[in-house]
């Protein structure tokens, strides 16, 4: 069973080189020690902080570095590029209205990578 995901969270993303955290505002209505995420939690650099260095060949920044490199693949800084909600949720749990974020979820990047959460951010509460 899926846990309620909190600010905090540990996110990894499979083209980047380093760890991010989760950051939720505290504007939800729902804490658990720390605000609770829901599935809109996903905006680049205020919700989704950069995981170090990107090695996506579809990353703009990283195709010029590996172009300027001639051909040698060259990671840029990661600034994550999620437009779309994070995948699934858990349905029958609302956090401001929205499907509360579980610990299941997947999160995609246009530069082709998936962020997935690591540790949730708490442990007690399942969804």
């Amino acid at each position: 069973m899926p846990l309620l995901v909190t600010a905090g969270a540990v996110l990894s993303c499979t083209f980047g080189a380093a760890p991010s955290t989760l950051v939720v505002l505290p504007i939800n209505p729902v804490f658990v020690d720390m605000p609770a995420a829901n599935i809109i939690d996903n905006i680049p650099l205020l919700n989704i902080l950069p995981f170090g260095m990107c090695s996506s060949m579809a990353n703009p920044m990283v195709i010029a570095a590996t172009a300027a490199a001639l051909g040698v693949p060259t990671p840029m800084p990661c600034i994550p590029m999620t437009v779309a909600p994070w995948l699934a949720g858990a349905p029958t749990v609302l956090i401001g209205n929205m499907p509360a974020l579980s610990s299941d979820s997947k999160l995609l990047c246009s530069w082709a990578g998936s962020i997935s959460i690591s540790v949730a951010g708490q442990v007690p509460v399942m969804v």
